[in-house]
């Protein structure tokens, strides 16, 4: 086991935590170490954790670490890094803005806001699958395979990174951006970019890949 990536995981939660993006029964965050999956437990304010509560959990789904039990969504994140091996962190929470999108099973996406074009393009949505069960990711399978965050159909969202705070960043980002597009559309109406305005961000977003 290794206590510098509990301390990360504690880190990313107190950070979400202040964001206001988790919550003690909402909301849960995961690492991956050689083979090993770090996560946060079930039922618990995530402002409170210590490094003894994080539970820890090996290829077989043993927990082999940790006081707690872990968060109830253990298979969805033991799921997304089968199928994203590259993942070495993951957030699902269910954020106000995020959430209410993923209520309503409305993709985000704009033609007027560079930082979203440029680093995302889209949140797209996936189709209801049952909390704690394999079928809450199941839909979403697609959509991972070409993008690092998804919104879960009544849910809320779910992002990979590298490491846990890039996951981290995705859904603080994602949350702000989609926060900023709301109040737009209840201002007016979105100026659209230029084609070529618009094929330049597509292009660079790719090129970040």
């Amino acid at each position: 086991m290794d206590i510098k990536v509990i301390k990360e995981v504690l880190a990313a939660a107190k950070r979400l935590d202040e964001k206001n993006l988790v919550n003690a029964y909402e909301g849960n965050i995961s690492a991956r170490k050689e083979g090993l999956i770090y996560i946060t437990p079930t039922g618990k304010n995530k402002a409170f954790l210590t490094e003894e509560m994080i539970a820890v959990i090996d290829r077989d789904g043993k927990q082999i670490g940790g006081c707690c039990k872990p968060t109830s969504e253990l298979t969805m994140h033991r799921n997304i890094y089968k199928i994203r091996p590259d993942a070495g962190g993951a957030v699902h929470c269910h954020p106000a803005f995020l959430t209410a999108y993923a209520i309503c099973n409305l993709t985000v996406e704009t033609n007027a806001y560079p930082e979203m074009i440029g680093n995302f393009g889209v949140f797209e949505v996936a189709p209801y699958g049952r909390p704690g069960t394999e079928k809450i990711l199941e839909n979403a399978v697609p959509i991972f395979d070409h993008s690092d965050i998804c919104l879960l159909g009544n849910h809320g969202v779910l992002a990979i990174g590298k490491t846990v705070f890039d996951a981290m960043n995705r859904v603080e980002a994602a949350e702000a951006i989609t926060k900023t597009l709301f109040l737009s559309k209840i201002i007016g109406k979105e100026r659209s970019l230029s084609k070529e305005e618009l094929e330049f961000l597509n292009v660079a977003r790719l090129g970040k890949r």
